[in-house]
């Protein structure tokens, strides 16, 4: 027979418990790329032939041109996750990436993390981002992707009421900070192919630029980028996500 303190102290483990798996289920929801929880994201669908280069954090004045002549001599399209300010301050670079075939989307106007921001700040920062693109462009924004993958129910909202479908990813490293373009590649190939395995297609995150650092050594990145390109094009299909919707 338990005691009322046992049964109290056991009620109130069971309670903290419970606490803890809601609040880990909340940060899964919220930060896991994958995770549809909060609601559907688009990943990738089960074509396991198809890789989509995606570029996040530009447009970068350095970097973002010389990672559209290395798409240009593959004949490779990529989807770009474009920050509104940076896109403010470089409209003609915005308008090169579009005429080169590839496709943008909104990545918020500076890099917040969505998930821990009021729903006035979400709706400025998505909606300020695509009227600048649209502007820029003269085309709707029709896909958006979190900063840091970063959402609550509140920010799908947000994105679909302005008539964008949130893309996530499935294949990623740290590249923005790792110096090494063989670790980079080495590290997606290997994610690549267990997702080929597993009969899906490959969502990549590479970065082209940085929100926080507009000297951001992007070599690393690109070189990787090349790397994948020349690993994967007679095998496989490069994409945008627009193929996926």
């Amino acid at each position: 027979m338990f005691s009322p303190l046992a049964t109290e102290i056991s009620a109130g483990l069971s309670a903290t418990a419970g606490l803890a798996l809601a609040a880990g289920g909340c940060a899964y929801a919220a930060m896991w790329p994958t995770s549809q929880l909060f609601g559907p994201t688009l990943i990738a669908p089960p074509r396991p032939g198809e890789l989509a280069l995606t570029f996040d954090d530009g447009p970068n004045p350095v970097w973002t041109p010389r990672l559209l002549d290395l798409l240009a001599s593959h004949d490779v399209h990529a989807t770009f996750f474009l920050v509104g300010s940076r896109a403010q301050a470089q409209p003609a670079l915005v308008r090169q990436i579009v005429a080169a075939g590839h496709l943008i989307g909104n990545h918020s106007w500076s890099h917040l993390n969505l998930a821990l921001s009021s729903g006035r700040r979400i709706d400025e920062e998505l909606s300020r981002t695509s009227q600048a693109l649209e502007q820029i462009v003269g085309a709707p924004i029709r896909y958006f992707r979190p900063p840091f993958g970063a959402r609550r129910p509140e920010v799908l909202r947000a994105a679909r009421r302005l008539g964008m479908l949130p893309v996530l990813w499935n294949a990623m490293t740290s590249d923005w900070k790792n110096p090494s373009a063989d670790a980079i590649a080495s590290q997606l190939t290997h994610k690549i192919d267990r997702l080929h395995r597993q009969g899906r297609a490959a969502n990549i995150v590479l970065h082209d630029g940085s929100h926080s650092d507009t000297a951001a050594n992007r070599a690393p990145s690109l070189a990787a980028a090349a790397q994948l390109i020349a690993h994967y094009q007679s095998t496989r299909r490069f994409v945008t996500v627009s193929a996926w919707k």
